[in-house]
């Protein structure tokens, strides 16, 4: 296997969603948006996932599940995908990371990895 066969490129936005959260109860509620474009010469289709999830006291869950929002989509080679979904946090600052594990065309699992991303809010709101 050429390594640029399978190659995902993952891009997260996040928000921070005021009216979700509770900063008297320590409930912080962030959006996060996740675009998975395959930059790889074969199609592959995303499997399950695995988060780490941080907050600001290096507290870690971890959290694995079939699919993203209950799909399992499959990314044609130069396609992306776009999902949406959320976090609550006990802290106002904290990350997200893990990997998609994938199966391509060929039959080969590969993993995603999912690069560390910041969950905040923003300074207006200190």
């Amino acid at each position: 296997m050429a390594e640029a066969d399978h190659h995902i490129e993952i891009q997260v936005d996040t928000r921070y969603l005021e009216a979700r959260s509770d900063p008297d109860q320590d409930r912080y509620a962030f959006a996060y948006t996740v675009t998975l474009t395959n930059r790889g010469r074969q199609g592959a289709r995303l499997l399950s996932r695995h988060w780490v999830i941080r907050d600001a006291h290096n507290r870690a869950r971890e959290v694995f599940g079939e699919g993203v929002v209950g799909e399992t989509p499959y990314l044609a080679p130069g396609k992306s995908y776009r999902y949406s979904s959320g976090a609550v946090l006990e802290t106002e600052l904290g990350t997200m990371e893990g990997e998609y594990q994938m199966v391509a065309d060929d039959g080969e699992p590969f993993e995603a990895e999912i690069p560390r991303f910041t969950l905040s809010i923003p300074r207006t709101l200190h």
